[in-house]
């Protein structure tokens, strides 16, 4: 009988063996989890459960019964220790597994802070995992001090919280703005409005020196010379994929894990999807990092493994919740040429990414219908005139119209 086995039991993980079974294949399946829990949401760990408002069990995709009900063998609690792709067999436990297919859905890892710096100081916290969220809870009383390193959408998300909660919050970016890599100047500009009204004093074109203290965090030393008390810290500088075990496999690495356009690697055996698989799009090749990515990527690999043949085609989509402020994101920024602003009442806004006459991307806070239109745009591969998308007085559905 044909054995699927699945390393990474996450978003795409778990996403692809229900899709394998809900397709109608009747083999074996195993999902591997290097932590103890059964798969589990990321995106409100920084969010609605390190304020309290979201219990653990509240966090996990399905119970873990729903994988019985499935007859998914879900391993958890240990890590794959080696691959050999020759012999078609992973080592888990110090036992030897065979598959017919193996998928790697990884994800991806935090990056740290060089211990030279006092990154491996106790008190220096980054933000991936249900461990990691578990281990700064406690930090989070009020009046404490925190210093967020890295000012992308994980470091926003983390001083919102802080700020939500009372703690005394100082935000630093060696970028000449926040979100810089991501997101155009009015979008930085907005969310830092954002957050210094809730108090987070924010130091851009300021980078970290080294973190004080001899055994736990005690303060800071930052790039201008200035030096500040803290209790902890938060790092939020990316993320990098998890290739390891794809290079033990042996299996080609290219921002990522490498993969052909029905998600399979170089080993056609072996199949990528999620934050650590790179593939072919518009002429080159990209990652991306969200939950939607991870989603549908592993289930156009789940219907590939069953002989669908069907190319992945992304239609990318972000969300972050800062506040009460939800940003959402529809398409690639990437070659942007000029923004267009759509001003709603309030805090609502969306700005229009176009390359030329060319839409590619929208950021819409707290627009729902502007996030909706434009993806629907996009997807459908239209561009509406900017002068039109940018005159309030027309109504956003007409844009669909043919």
């Amino acid at each position: 009988m044909t054995h699927i086995v699945v390393i990474g039991a996450g978003q795409a993980g778990s996403s692809l063996v229900v899709k394998l079974r809900n397709s109608g294949f009747d083999g074996d399946i195993t999902l591997i989890g290097a932590e103890a829990v059964p798969p589990y949401q990321r995106p409100p760990l920084s969010k609605k459960y390190l304020l309290g408002e979201m219990d653990v069990e509240r966090l996990f995709l399905r119970p873990e019964s729903f994988y019985s009900d499935l007859d998914i063998n879900l391993e958890l609690g240990h890590a794959v220790e080696a691959i050999d792709s020759t012999a078609k067999t992973i080592t888990l436990n110090g036992r030897a597994i065979g598959y017919d297919h193996l998928a790697l859905t990884t994800g991806s890892h935090p990056r740290r802070l060089p211990a030279a710096i006092g990154g491996a100081l106790a008190g220096v916290h980054v933000v991936r995992d249900l461990a990691d969220v578990d281990a700064m809870a406690p930090a989070f009383t009020k009046s404490a001090r925190v210093l967020i390193v890295g000012g992308g959408y994980i470091g926003l998300e983390a001083a919102a919280v802080a700020a939500k909660l009372g703690l005394d919050v100082t935000l630093v970016e060696m970028g000449d703005r926040i979100l810089q890599r991501v997101a155009a100047a009015e979008t930085s500009d907005y969310f830092r409005a954002l957050h210094t009204s809730h108090g987070v004093e924010i130091r851009e074109n300021i980078g970290l020196e080294r973190i004080l203290g001899d055994t736990h965090v005690t303060g800071a030393v930052l790039s201008d010379g200035s030096q500040i008390d803290l209790d902890f810290v938060i790092v939020g500088v990316g993320i990098f994929p998890a290739t390891e075990l794809a290079e033990m496999a042996g299996v080609t690495i290219n921002n990522g894990i490498e993969n052909n356009a029905l998600g399979q690697t170089s080993d056609p055996s072996i199949w990528a999807a999620g934050d650590c698989a790179s593939f072919p799009y518009k002429g080159g090749r990209i990652r991306l990092e969200s939950v939607q990515n991870a989603i549908d990527q592993a289930e156009n690999v789940a219907e590939n493994m069953l002989g669908a043949a069907k190319d992945y085609t992304p239609y990318p989509w972000f969300w972050s919740d800062q506040y009460d402020i939800k940003l959402q994101i529809a398409g690639l920024n990437t070659g942007y040429d000029r923004i267009i602003t759509r001003q709603g009442d309030g805090a609502t806004v969306s700005f229009w990414y176009y390359q030329g006459d060319t839409l590619l991307a929208v950021d819409a806070m707290n627009d729902p219908r502007a996030f909706m239109v434009a993806k629907r745009l996009i997807e459908a591969g239209k561009s509406p005139a900017p002068d039109l998308v940018g005159n309030p007085k027309i109504e956003l559905k007409t844009l669909l119209k043919p």
